[in-house]
């Protein structure tokens, strides 16, 4: 019984400080005539975003009956980038003597050759498919080598 009384007890009590207001609710007070005003500024960030889908190429080249090589490579880049993006292709193994490359026109793109390679630009943002057609010039005979590894080193840079 005592226990039955403790209990019933300890229930009214709950109940009673249900029907106080409690402290922490917050109140609001408008005085005088004015109206309320809020203002929100919302700052959306997108991701600068500069992403090669694709790079493909053959993973080694087999000479002509001239003995050079040729071969395509197709690259798909997609940026958000305002400023555009470069990429720069460099040969840097010794049996190649000359480069030439040769790319089919593409809106919003320059090529231009630099001191030991290509660099090819993209003026903004987007998703460029670029059809890239390499030709290599043997620096010596070609019966002194095997087939050649592909040979061109591709640097991606944001503007």
């Amino acid at each position: 019984m005592h226990i039955a009384k403790h209990s019933l007890v300890s229930a009214l009590a709950a109940c009673a400080l249900l029907l106080f207001p409690a402290t922490s609710i917050g109140e609001s007070v408008l005085v005088g005539s004015g109206s309320a005003s809020a203002g929100q500024e919302f700052r959306i960030v997108i991701p600068s975003v500069l992403r090669v889908l694709e790079n493909r190429y053959p993973v080694s080249l087999v000479a002509e009956s001239t003995g050079n090589w040729s071969a395509q490579q197709r690259l798909v880049v997609a940026s958000n980038m305002k400023r555009g993006f470069c990429v720069t292709l460099r040969v840097s193994v010794p049996e190649v003597q000359a480069w030439r490359l040769r790319t089919p026109q593409v809106r919003d793109i320059t090529q231009e050759a630099v001191r030991d390679g290509y660099r090819l630009c993209a003026s903004g943002p987007g998703r460029y498919a670029l059809v890239l057609n390499h030709e290599f010039d043997a620096a010596t005979q070609r019966s002194a080598f095997g087939a050649l590894l592909w040979p061109v080193q591709t640097d991606i840079t944001a503007l």
